[in-house]
């Protein structure tokens, strides 16, 4: 719901800088319950009454901010092919007094509509545009079928309200959730009361999901590093084939490299996001939208309704695309097994025991770096992660070998764990990343799980974690790309328990959510062998690798199952790269360790173990790398 609201006033001071101050006509609009709103009024030369189609902005961050300069035109309303008029939502600074307890946006949209096209100064169209908050109040708007409603440009905003949206794989979204407090919009309460999927966000999400009542063109305008990503190209997808016959094909869809915004630099239509460029995509969004308007509005013969359905800006490669569906047809899934050496490759792990642990502490918990946030706190977009979030020992990383041709991913990627925890409740937290040739690992999308819901989502579906020797299957969702690897890179999976602030800290316990309490560390296994396969499952036709194998000799395990003792034999090609050979039980937790042996014989006393399944990592110069025994 947060707008670009920090990026309009750096952009906006800038300009106060350089250029004129706009002076609007300040008026009122009058609603339909009597009561009005705050509206600024620019206007073009009216001289010898003429009278221009309008653009109605609806913002709840204040419409002052505009007199320093307006969407499309910045500040040269006098070569204006449009009107502007900017009103603040009702209950928001100028239209406060008008507050009710429950506003109905659309119907304000609607009243505000026709209160303008009876204007002397316009020629009887309205248009709608904004983003994000002041792009889902245009489809509250249009919804209500104006009668003087032309168009609307609504750029990263949908018009749902989804229980996924705030609550992904059934983690709240914090940092979302604490911005949207600190917006005004105090949504914190509600959102923390209803944690299940339940008939209030059952009652949402039909109410706030309405295609077949939008007939008017809609030019949705996302970037494929923005938070609502999934929700737009949804309704994009249902508008397609559930508006009115006449309307329905004339919809467009522009999806750009671009972020949310908010804050910093960097926003839809701008030539950056997070620390990487895409020159291509430089005022793209806006060229575009001004294009629409013309073409709607003034009927200018513009090649607009020729264009394809989708422009589509393919990562990684970094060139637009003219498509009529999205995902292309064509592209099926690939899936991309974890092996216990930390690679991925295309061909299932051999053997059965294989594995890898890690530790979670709530009160120490990965950090989020990048990605698709809104806190102003915090960037947005593509980050490395490799200084800060892969250096910890709280991760498992997965990399492809080297890619020996381009792999082109379009669609929604997923991630496929069995695992295994000493606790009842914890998280899977994914990152997919791009691992440049210099070794930057930039951050493309994430997704997370929480164990109790890997189910679903209502009460009746809520399972914990039972037993430390079981092995559960979760699955995470990640968010919808359009990215291709290039040959050169690698592809790379993080797994973590945690990404925080963007996502809430499992406390591990089993108890409520979100209230204060003690926090448990957990210690997870993710699997990596051929019986219980976790795999990365991306939707790309191939992935072009080399099947990396390290040729290092099988370690020899002696008796397995043991007692008293066991024996690890270490072949002469590795035994002077051993640093240390630890023990670890089924739930992760390290046992023992030695770094004081001679020769390739290693002794383990086993005789204090308790009956169970045991892991022996040898930490290597060349790689670590595991075996499992049974202790009985």
């Amino acid at each position: 719901m947060k707008t670009n609201l920090l990026t309009l006033l750096f952009t906006l001071m800038v300009i106060q800088l350089s250029s004129q101050v706009l002076t609007p006509a300040v008026d009122s609009i009058p609603m339909r319950d009597g009561k009005k709103l705050a509206a600024d009024i620019y206007l073009p030369d009216t001289t010898g009454g003429v009278s221009y189609p309008v653009i109605l902005v609806q913002t709840p961050y204040n419409r002052l901010w505009y007199h320093f300069g307006l969407p499309l035109i910045g500040t040269a309303i006098d070569a204006s092919p449009f009107a502007y008029v900017i009103l603040d939502w009702r209950c928001f600074y100028g239209s406060a007094a008008a507050c009710v307890a429950s506003p109905d946006r659309g119907a304000d949209g609607y009243d505000a509509v026709e209160w303008i096209a009876s204007q002397s100064w316009c020629d009887g169209q309205v248009a709608t545009w904004g983003p994000s908050a002041l792009g889902r109040v245009q489809y509250m708007t249009a919804k209500k079928n104006p009668p003087h409603l032309v168009c609307a440009v609504p750029l990263v905003a949908g018009p749902q309200y989804n229980y996924l949206e705030y609550f992904p794989g059934g983690v709240a979204r914090d940092e979302y959730i604490d911005q949207l407090d600190g917006l005004g919009f105090g949504m914190s309460g509600v959102l923390y009361a209803n944690p299940h999927y339940n008939l209030l966000w059952s009652y949402s999400e039909t109410t706030n999901f309405y295609p077949d009542s939008i007939q008017i063109p809609l030019l949705m305008i996302g970037g494929w590093y923005d938070h609502n990503t999934d929700v737009m190209l949804d309704f994009f997808d249902a508008i397609r084939t559930s508006s009115p016959a006449a309307v329905r094909d004339k919809h467009k869809l522009l999806m750009g490299p671009w972020v949310h915004g908010g804050h910093g630099a960097a926003y839809v239509g701008t030539d950056s996001a997070g620390q990487l460029s895409y020159p291509m995509a430089a005022g793209v969004s806006d060229s575009l939208a001004m294009r629409f308007l013309k073409f709607y509005l003034l009927g200018e013969a513009n090649g607009y309704d020729t264009l394809s359905t989708i422009t589509n800006f393919q990562m990684g490669v970094n060139t637009w695309q003219h498509i009529e569906n999205w995902p292309q047809s064509g592209i099926s899934e690939t899936n991309l097994y974890l092996h216990e050496d930390l690679s991925l490759q295309p061909v299932l792990p051999s053997g059965w025991f294989g594995n890898r642990g890690f530790s979670y502490d709530p009160r120490d918990p990965s950090p989020t770096v990048g990605g698709p946030t809104l806190r102003a706190d915090m960037v947005q977009g593509p980050y490395d992660q490799a200084p800060v979030v892969e250096s910890r020992g709280d991760i498992l990383v997965f990399t492809t070998p080297v890619l020996e041709a381009d792999a082109t991913v379009q669609g929604y990627p997923r991630v496929i764990l069995q695992v295994q925890s000493d606790c009842k409740d914890v998280d899977f937290a994914a990152r997919l990343t791009d691992v440049y040739p210099d070794g930057r690992s930039m951050l493309l999308v994430d997704g997370i799980r929480r164990a109790r819901f890997r189910e679903g989502y209502t009460t009746s579906d809520t399972t914990f974690f039972t037993d430390s020797l079981n092995i559960y299957q979760l699955e995470i969702e990640l968010n919808p790309t359009s990215h291709t690897f290039l040959a050169g890179h690698r592809i790379r999976l993080d797994i973590t328990s945690s990404n925080y602030p963007r996502f809430n800290n499992n406390m591990n316990d089993g108890g409520p959510m979100y209230v204060a309490g003690d926090t448990t560390v957990a210690h997870n296994r993710v699997l990596c062998h051929g019986l219980s396969p976790s795999m990365l499952v991306l939707p790309a036709d191939i992935i072009d690798v080399g099947i990396e194998n390290s040729n290092l000799p099988e370690l020899s395990l002696y008796p397995n199952p043991c007692s008293n003792e066991l024996f690890v034999t270490i072949p002469d090609e590795i035994k002077n790269n051993i640093v240390v050979v630890s023990v670890y039980d089924a739930t992760g937790k390290k046992i023992s360790a030695k770094s004081d042996f001679d020769g390739n014989i290693v002794k383990i006393n086993t005789s204090l173990l308790a009956d169970g399944l045991y892991t022996i990592q040898l930490q290597c110069d060349v790689r670590n790398f595991s075996s499992t025994f049974l202790k009985k």
